[in-house]
């Protein structure tokens, strides 16, 4: 933004724009070809601007808080700065080069050598269906079964995630997983399997990992917290998504067809990083890799199309989606990815809400007749 339209944005005039910028409260960078010139970052001017807002009107900040507003509550999991994704200060495309999901879990669990002991029976159903519906059928099953998953000091719950992680991927599988849970699909796609499920593991305070501190905030068990997590993922307008993305890869001419039938395009444009998420472009990377020319050149093209259309950059979901198709995954392979991964976030979100021993309990601004 130019210096008058951010005085404009904050309702300041220009000497108190340039003394927020001198204290540090905004960043500011040089116009190219114009040295006098500076120009700011929106996302400083409407963080500026969300704050005033809260000190004049707290309950209208409070219920924007809910929707991309400020933070809401505190948590030391997972940063999103500057267009790049921290898990407790490790950066995650870093950690995506190299770390298991398992390492990562220790990470962001705060806990070593979780993965270690040995697996604890629990049920399975003999039933159809694809395998997140599995996974929510089993998993207050398994939690029955196994009483230490009450147990919700910190390390209980570490060491219940563990094994909630194991199940998961068995699940998933069709079979048990006793090795790294990237080797889910076999050996021959487990280094893109690895990398696409540390770049899910957590998310800040997405609309799942809220719903499992709220479940953990009322007591629920591991197990219930996941379930519930794992219901949220599942919308379309969440983990969803990787799923509608997958299928407008298979569709020609897809965005402009979408677009036509008055449909949102999925997989493209992430308000918390408005120059392309870091995630979908190292997914995208591997996707290229894969040596499926017909894959790539779809997904290539159709990445160009929604930047020249729309004017937005791929997603996590969009990554996901190019992948499991680059790399031949099983069906639905893009939201179990996004769901594996992101039940390691789930358990860390509940981790901390344990701890603080804080029963999350918004008040609702009423709206309806009055008596």
């Amino acid at each position: 933004m130019t210096a008058a339209q951010a005085a404009d944005a904050l309702g300041v005039t220009r000497a108190t724009l340039y003394a927020y910028a001198s204290r540090g409260q905004l960043r500011s960078e040089r116009v190219p070809g114009r040295t006098r010139e500076r120009r700011y970052l929106k996302q400083d001017i409407e963080r500026l601007r969300d704050r005033k807002e809260a000190r004049r009107d707290p309950a209208k900040a409070a219920a924007k808080g809910l929707e991309w507003g400020s933070p809401v509550l505190e948590s030391g999991i997972t940063l999103i700065r500057d267009g790049r994704l921290y898990y407790r200060g490790q950066d995650a495309i870093e950690l995506a080069e190299r770390a298991s999901l398992e390492t990562v879990a220790e990470l962001l669990w705060q806990s070593p050598d979780l993965f270690d002991q040995p697996p604890v029976p629990s049920p399975r159903l003999v039933a159809k269906g694809d395998a997140l519906s599995l996974c929510q059928a089993t998993l207050p099953l398994a939690g029955a079964a196994d009483p230490a998953g009450y147990d919700l000091r910190p390390d209980g719950v570490r060491r219940t995630g563990a094994r909630i992680v194991r199940l998961m991927a068995s699940i998933m599988a069709g079979h048990d997983v006793r090795g790294p849970v990237h080797t889910v699909w076999g050996p021959k796609v487990s280094e893109v399997v690895r990398s696409a499920l540390v770049l899910c593991a957590d998310h800040e305070l997405n609309v799942s990992a809220f719903t499992a501190r709220c479940a953990a905030s009322a007591g629920a068990s591991p197990y219930d917290v996941v379930a519930a997590a794992l219901a949220t993922l599942k919308g379309h307008r969440h983990g969803g998504q990787s799923e509608r993305a997958a299928a407008m890869l298979r569709e020609p001419r897809a965005i402009e067809n979408m677009l036509r039938r008055g449909e949102t395009v999925p997989g493209f444009g992430h308000p918390l990083y408005p120059d392309g998420d870091p995630r979908a472009e190292m997914l995208l990377r591997l996707a290229e890799e894969s040596r499926n020319g017909v894959v790539w050149r779809r997904v290539r093209g159709l990445a160009k199309k929604g930047h020249e259309v729309l004017g937005l950059h791929p997603t996590l979901d969009f990554g996901l989606a190019a992948v499991s198709l680059a790399y031949r995954l099983p069906e639905h392979a893009p939201i179990i990815l996004f769901a594996l991964g992101r039940t390691v976030g789930w358990v860390a979100h509940a981790i901390e809400q344990y701890f603080s021993g804080q029963l999350i309990r918004p008040r609702a601004q009423y709206t309806g007749p009055m008596p």
